[in-house]
């Protein structure tokens, strides 16, 4: 049964912010604040089984949700306020990769299948083999045009399937490590290569770019493309929200306390949200500062996070549970 969840010791939530200005910040237009503000509406889901656990979130345009379940051999899919658990064949390890397309189609990276599935809104699974005997996958998005793209260390490539047919651009360098993966509004696919610490841009002719981000060993991971086409990623390692517009990189640290940065998505009026996992907090980023929103729960991991046609921003706790914050406010 769904529930508002409460900070445990005051009985409601506590969104908090912390006044803190850095050159990086001042430098792209960016304030970080920890200081009260308006609590949040956030309602959690338990899973079903006590062991699931949730790692990847995708909002469908029906207004349901799918998510991705490490170590079950199940993905997850929230309807009418409930969780469904959707069988597969075979456990689920590393459940990185899931993006849903226009359809309501949910699309799984299945690293120990070496395939990706597809699972309809109707529950039926069907799988697209890789061909390759193992694999190593990172995140997934949907294009405008049906595709889904995925981030494939196995190949050191970014992949697109589209129609059945899988396209691999192979990455220069073995050391590219690509893991997190977003496509714009005009097709334009973008990845981060971690062991790289680059971004890599993939025209819709095919095209690929390199842009190493300036500061070193970031450890870019989760990548999230704005409608107007601005770049946001989160550097893993430094603690920081990178960005990139208009042919310049910027970015803004984090305050202590906060990190363990995962999950990335940007919202209908065009503000960021991620998650943070070392502090239990959902950072939204918004008319320049950066807000960070305490969970109900102090033990919650928010791995990953994504926002739905109405505003709410979805994330998926590893911790067991599935939140949403109401119209993001």
């Amino acid at each position: 049964m769904n529930r508002l969840s409460r900070h445990p010791a005051t009985g409601r939530a506590h969104p908090a912010v912390l006044v803190l200005l850095t050159a990086a910040a001042v430098a792209a237009g960016i304030a970080i604040f920890w200081m009260r503000a308006p609590a949040l509406r956030i309602v959690e889901i338990p899973m079903l089984e006590h062991d699931d656990m949730p790692v990847a979130i995708a909002p469908a345009p029906d207004g349901s949700v799918w998510f991705s379940i490490d170590f079950a051999n199940a993905i997850g899919h929230v309807r009418g306020g409930k969780i469904e658990r959707v069988t597969k064949h075979g456990k689920n390890v590393d459940a990185l990769g899931l993006a849903v397309d226009a359809q309501g189609n949910a699309w799984y990276a299945d690293a120990p299948a070496a395939a990706i599935l597809k699972v309809t809104p109707a529950h039926e699974v069907t799988a697209t083999s890789l061909g390759t005997p193992i694999a190593r996958l990172g995140r997934m998005a949907a294009a405008p045009d049906g595709a889904v793209w995925f981030a494939e260390s196995t190949t050191y490539s970014v992949t697109r399937l589209r129609d059945g047919e899988l396209k691999r651009f192979e990455i220069e360098s073995e050391r590219g490590g690509p893991f997190g993966v977003a496509v714009a509004q005009d097709g334009t696919a973008w990845a981060t290569l971690q062991s790289a610490n680059a971004l890599l841009r993939i025209g819709t002719d095919g095209t690929m770019e390199t842009l190493e981000i300036p500061t070193r060993g970031a450890g870019p991971s989760d990548i999230a493309v704005a409608a107007d086409g601005t770049v946001w990623f989160l550097e893993f390692r430094t603690n920081r929200i990178g960005r990139y517009a208009a042919g310049q990189f910027s970015e803004v640290a984090i305050p202590e306390g906060i990190g363990a940065l995962s999950g990335l998505t940007i919202a209908p009026d065009g503000s960021a949200w991620f998650g943070a996992m070392r502090g239990a907090a959902l950072g939204h980023v918004e008319g320049g500062k950066v807000t960070m929103h305490k969970l109900p729960r102090d033990d919650a991991k928010p791995f990953s996070v994504a926002a739905d046609a109405q505003g709410r921003i979805w994330y998926a706790d590893i911790r067991g549970y599935i939140g949403r914050v109401e119209s993001g406010r």
